[in-house]
């Protein structure tokens, strides 16, 4: 991939956009890895390390973790050789503060952005997809009872694991979700269009449809 870009990316949306879904099957299709920041805090606090240590005592407290060290943590990950070619974030930046913080990271490392594809889904669909979503307790491979169901009823087709519906996929905790991230996350979308970085998807399409379209933006960036 010499004669190429590298492809930094972030993905955004809101819960229930297909994010994790589109992001899997880039990865498939490209060999760059997705990087959950939610993942990563889990793994720094498993490894018993200083800043582990400390990610655990502000999650044991209730308090969020403080951004510089969640990019802290997120920057050690991108030194990662599978990281060599690019990456996709998935779940960070959550806040103008953070996209601010990590821009300024990332150039410092001669990692800038590529792009930013935002997946636009109107909030009736979200909340109808949500409800009927179900993850495979094993794999986290993710279900939906009417659009991608599993060939046996509350049995993941990959692994056999059985099916779930997470407690935050209620209505009324995705109703609060979605404000959540109206409030926080949705100013992002102006923050990468000034810098010319943002793509948006339609994100209301059938999955290989939504997939064709990122992956004709990501080529475009890719291009030598």
């Amino acid at each position: 991939m010499s004669s190429k870009r590298n492809l930094n990316l972030i993905f955004l949306g809101p819960p229930g956009a297909g994010k994790g879904t589109q992001a899997k099957m880039i990865v498939d299709k490209y060999n760059i890895p997705q990087i959950s920041t939610g993942d990563l805090m889990r793994a720094a606090v498993s490894s018993g390390s200083s800043i582990g240590d400390k990610v655990k005592s502000f999650m044991a407290s209730g308090a969020l973790v403080p951004d510089d060290l969640v990019i802290e943590i997120l920057l050690d990950r991108l030194s990662s050789d599978d990281c060599r070619d690019g990456f996709i974030l998935d779940g960070f930046p959550r806040t103008v503060g953070q996209a601010e913080a990590l821009d300024q990271q990332l150039n410092k490392k001669q990692m800038p952005l590529s792009g930013v594809v935002a997946m636009m889904v109107p909030d009736g669909v979200l909340t109808d997809r949500l409800t009927a979503r179900r993850i495979c307790r094993q794999c986290s491979a993710s279900y939906h009872l009417e659009y991608l169901k599993p060939k046996i009823e509350g049995v993941c087709d990959r692994c056999q694991g059985e099916l779930y519906q997470r407690k935050d996929d209620s209505e009324e905790v995705i109703l609060n979700r979605l404000k959540v991230y109206h409030d926080q996350t949705s100013p992002l979308i102006d923050f990468y269009q000034k810098r010319k970085k943002l793509y948006t998807v339609d994100g209301n399409k059938k999955i290989e449809m939504i997939f064709s379209e990122i992956c004709d933006i990501i080529d475009k960036l890719n291009s030598p």
